[in-house]
């Protein structure tokens, strides 16, 4: 299944601060529901993604990259792609971020995500997807403003704090070197020449993340396509009792 999503939120800080914010994967990973950011090497970050719907829980394991990131125009591509551990199916995006200015406190951020699905997790449809991703979004944005008010409050706090000390003295200007201090460091050659060593597996240690309720997000839509089923079974042991008789 491919479906095209587009979503939008607000920041409540000005774009040049929004930004870089945005495009920091590991700060804003907490913010998203389900997601849990669990390793960084160089610039690929992989994580799960935690989904259930009723008693059916799904986890999806892969990884994530930016192919874009132009902070001059303030648009971002990330090309992540997953697989649900269970193997019921896997699932791939391209996700294009665009932010722009609202006012000198607000930035608004337009997502545009190509989604891809195969497999039993593809069952629900269309219609589910638009619905969930929407209601993510918006718990997301809610999630990340909150995360930047919770940080911006003790700064604020220092800050008002230094605004209260007077009098202090700087410390003392360091004086020049020792003149019999050697001047220049003998270097190795043969340590010029080694090439670049491969980046390193950063562990990423937080707490597991609950995953994402999609009967209680998508709400009326997962009903609506779940209620047939259900009647449906339903149907089927009407008649086996029936026929028992």
């Amino acid at each position: 299944m491919a479906e095209k999503l587009i979503n939008e939120f607000t920041v409540n800080r000005p774009i040049e601060e929004a930004w870089p914010l945005i495009t920091d994967l590991e700060r804003i990973a907490p913010c998203l529901p389900g997601a849990e950011l669990q390793e960084v090497e160089g610039e690929t970050y992989r994580g799960v993604v935690k989904v259930k719907l009723g008693a059916i829980s799904s986890q999806f394991k892969g990884e994530a990259h930016f192919v874009e990131l132009d902070d001059e125009n303030y648009r971002a591509m990330i090309k992540g792609a997953g697989r649900d551990t269970g193997g019921r199916g896997n699932a791939s995006a391209e996700i294009t971020a665009q932010a722009e200015s609202l006012s000198p406190t607000s930035t608004r951020v337009e997502v545009t995500t190509d989604l891809h699905i195969t497999g039993k997790v593809a069952q629900f449809g269309r219609g589910i997807m638009g619905d969930v991703s929407s209601k993510l979004m918006a718990q997301f944005a809610d999630n990340l403003n909150q995360m930047i008010d919770d940080d911006s409050a003790p700064a604020d706090a220092g800050a008002a704090a230094d605004t209260d000390v007077t009098g202090t003295d700087a410390p003392p200007a360091a004086g020049p070197p020792p003149t019999d201090a050697p001047t220049d460091t003998p270097t190795d050659a043969s340590t010029t020449d080694t090439a670049p060593a491969a980046p390193a597996v950063r562990r990423i240690e937080g707490p597991a993340t609950e995953p994402i309720d999609l009967m209680e997000v998508g709400g009326g839509s997962i009903v609506k396509r779940v209620a047939p089923a259900i009647i449906a079974v339903v149907l089927v042991l009407l008649l086996l009792r029936r026929r028992r008789r």
